[in-house]
């Protein structure tokens, strides 16, 4: 066995990573599903006392409609409390948060002195919390009416931990740029965590509307910034409960508003990613064969890609002249990052073309990985950081 040989076995076993990730995984755990029953819900289920939280931080565009839009939601408030902390805002939040405590009283309001982080605020919220399920959201997600509702009604099961809302992204109507593909990409996210959570094992829940039991929750940790949605996520898994998701409990959120801001958003999810997984790694071997599964498949693969894709088109350029093949390979490659580099071009100028488009937003993805990997090897990533401008 020559070292050209063991070469082109790597090259393949490298190729196969990113597509199984993306294409073949979606496919298995579809199949994995089509076997899966749901249990009967039990009649009558006595809803629990929910604690709703939120961590905020110079909301004032906002926070009032974020208030409001709980107060309609369809769930007997004698059993609801909605807990905001407000991370030493410098801007209005806070007398707006006051002036809404006094028309509401369900409302629980926390304001903070020192600017910690998200973490921080969330660990003190849920010390808090009286209720038996918590829900966390975030400032600027707006529920639909039967979304609380709907969410909680999904612990009958007591297997369940934690369920996730279906987060329906929506693109702002002032000042967009048009160039975006976030909400195919999300879309094509969604489609996965449906499957992964009708068999318990959906890899992380959607911030802005999610629940778990209060007894499974572990501190978030704040000496290094991790995805705290993740890891709550996570967290609930590592405890052997089941993690579900729900299409019925519906809630919606605004893309970023252009691309910097949004490549901005994706290095520091992308750091504190890799800083999260660190505190899970016996999950990547455990007991639980469809969990390792799919945390390998729809996390760590994902977020070793943009490598992958690198050492490829090296070993691509080496392999050249051994075979016809990989001079199809090579041209291949050639030809996806030549449309990456159209579709950049294309943005500059707000356009959306098919096809150039979605392979542009892939790649700008995976550079945003490794901008965000590097931040975690410098440990340059920090718990505290200036909201998405609303």
């Amino acid at each position: 066995m020559n070292f050209e040989f063991i070469l082109k076995i790597f090259f393949w076993l490298l190729v196969l990573i990113p597509f199984h990730s993306y294409m073949f995984y979606p496919f298995i755990i579809w199949v994995i599903s089509i076997f899966i029953k749901r249990r009967r819900q039990i009649e009558n289920f006595n809803l629990p006392n929910i604690s709703i939280i939120i961590s905020a931080f110079n909301e004032e565009k906002v926070i009032q409609n974020r208030v409001e839009n709980i107060a309609i939601q369809n769930y007997d408030f004698n059993k609801l409390e909605l807990i905001i902390g407000s991370d030493c805002s410098t801007d209005n939040t806070n007398e707006i948060l006051l002036s809404l405590e006094n028309k509401y009283s369900w409302l629980k309001i926390i304001l903070f002195k020192e600017r910690r982080g998200k973490a921080a605020v969330i660990n003190d919220l849920v010390n808090q919390a009286s209720g038996t399920i918590l829900l966390f959201s975030d400032a600027n997600t707006e529920f639909e009416k039967d979304a609380t509702y709907n969410l909680v009604n999904e612990f009958y099961d007591s297997n369940i931990g934690g369920v996730s809302g279906k987060l329906e992204l929506v693109e702002p109507v002032n000042d967009f740029e048009k160039s975006s593909q976030e909400i195919e990409y999300w879309d094509f996210e969604v489609l996965i965590k449906k499957l992964e959570g009708k068999i318990g094992v959906l890899i992380g829940a959607n911030g802005g509307i999610f629940a778990i039991r209060k007894d499974l929750f572990e501190s978030i940790p704040i000496e290094k910034a991790v995805t705290d949605d993740l890891f709550i996520t996570l967290s609930v898994l590592k405890q052997q409960y089941k993690f579900g998701y729900t299409f019925n409990a519906k809630a919606k959120e605004d893309t970023a508003k252009d691309l910097s801001t949004e490549f901005n958003r994706k290095v520091r999810f992308a750091s504190t990613n890799f800083q999260t997984l660190s505190y899970f790694k016996e999950l990547l071997l455990s007991k639980n064969l469809l969990l390792s599964f799919a945390l390998w498949s729809h996390k760590v693969f994902r977020w070793i890609t943009p490598f992958l894709l690198i050492i490829i088109f090296i070993i691509n350029t080496i392999l050249v002249n051994s075979d016809s093949v990989y001079q199809y390979t090579l041209f291949l490659q050639i030809i996806f990052y030549t449309g990456a580099l159209s579709g950049y071009l294309a943005s500059l100028f707000k356009l959306r073309i098919p096809v150039i488009t979605t392979i542009f937003y892939f790649i700008y993805s995976n550079i945003a990985i490794i901008y965000g990997f590097i931040k975690y090897l410098r440990g340059s990533h920090s718990g505290i950081w200036k909201p998405t401008s609303r």
